[in-house]
């Protein structure tokens, strides 16, 4: 509980003055209550009125258990950008506390959360675009997409970050100079898929692998799995020319990655080519593992996040809502994953909620 008052008490709190509960004493009992499964505010009520005798060893709640309604207004009224900020802070002592390096590949994407739209705005739900530390497994940042713009939220939420020491990897939508520039200056290296949209820049780099010059290359063939068989050729060619006649910041070589899969029983299916653009020189061996670690966001957090914390269905809408439960479920998530029971997600989810041991123990593991 400590570590967690350090990093949440400058949160504001949004309520008037006269607010009966303790906006952290809410906050903790929300996030005990997603650790065990909740999905919404009644949840969160449900579960802290049957495990008030075990909450009570950690908080003083001197007005009892806050109502649904309590919870509900607190997220509705807390503002996203300082809840991220405690997020982020609780997190980097998090890590530092558990030797968790979050260096390495960080992965940007976006994501869309179906269920949090405006009446009459299905079509337009709230978009979110994440990053990831794809090596210590862990959330950790998200950003509101202005207007739905992921590019705009992209570079939005760099800014919030140091990264030393990593290389994000994005697919074609953030290869433009703007997402290059603000990865190098916040101390990081890319790798950014490109694709023919970018024009000259893209028959640039795809001229040069047509020519002869020096390459390096390394090979990968993965072991049959779900019934196919894929084999990964990466190719290295260093370029610093980039930089200059296009404006790409940093640019110092590109990349070729080609795959060939085959499912049992059938032809092989034609060969899948891309091209990646890098700051920094690095073996094929370490293409091929930082292309395919990329995918680790979709796979570890926006997949986990569906099918465990049912976030694509939460059906909050109203206000900063969605935005801040969103936070909260990312940060049950790293928490649960650091938890060194080697038990599957769900298993200590349902564990959780079900043996007041073993939450205490989750509980204790965020010192």
């Amino acid at each position: 509980m400590e570590q967690f008052r350090s990093s949440f008490r400058q949160l504001p709190d949004p309520r008037a003055e006269n607010a009966r509960h303790d906006l952290l004493e809410v906050l903790f009992i929300a996030l005990a209550a997603t650790l065990c499964g909740a999905e919404s505010c009644s949840d969160m009520a449900d579960f802290g009125q049957s495990k008030e005798g075990l909450l009570r060893l950690f908080l003083r709640l001197e007005h009892g258990i806050p109502s649904h309604d309590t919870f509900s207004r607190v997220f509705r009224l807390l503002k996203p950008q300082a809840f991220e900020n405690a997020f982020r802070r609780f997190m980097a002592a998090f890590a530092k506390a558990n030797g968790l390096k979050l260096s390495g590949v960080v992965a940007v994407d976006g994501k869309a959360l179906r269920g949090a739209y405006e009446r009459g705005g299905k079509a337009t739900p709230l978009h979110l675009v994440n990053v990831f530390a794809v090596d210590a497994r862990m959330a950790l940042a998200q950003q509101k997409a202005p207007g739905r713009n992921e590019t705009a939220g992209a570079l939005e939420v760099l800014e919030l970050l140091s990264l030393e020491g990593c290389i994000v990897t994005a697919d074609a939508l953030h290869c433009h100079r703007a997402f290059a520039a603000a990865v190098r200056e916040r101390g990081g290296h890319y790798v950014l898929a490109i694709k023919a949209n970018r024009g000259r820049l893209f028959t640039a780099v795809t001229q040069q692998f047509a020519r002869s010059g020096k390459r390096s290359v390394a090979e990968q063939i993965n072991q049959s799995t779900h019934d196919r068989r894929e084999a990964r050729r990466a190719t290295i060619m260093r370029n610093t020319s980039l930089a200059t006649l296009y404006g790409f910041p940093g640019a110092a070589a590109v990349g070729r990655v080609t795959s060939r899969r085959r499912l049992r029983g059938r032809r092989a299916d034609a060969p899948a080519v891309r091209y990646y653009l890098l700051s920094k020189y690095i073996s094929p061996k370490r293409l091929l593992h930082v292309t395919r670690s990329h995918w680790g966001i979709e796979n570890q957090l926006h997949w986990v996040l569906d099918v465990h914390f049912a976030e694509d269905g939460n059906r909050a809408r109203k206000d900063n809502a969605p935005e801040n439960l969103a936070i909260l479920r990312r940060l049950a998530l790293n928490i649960l994953r650091t938890h060194p029971d080697r038990a599957s997600l769900r298993r200590k989810i349902k564990r959780a909620g079900w043996d007041d041991t073993f939450l205490m123990q989750i509980l204790s593991h965020m010192r």
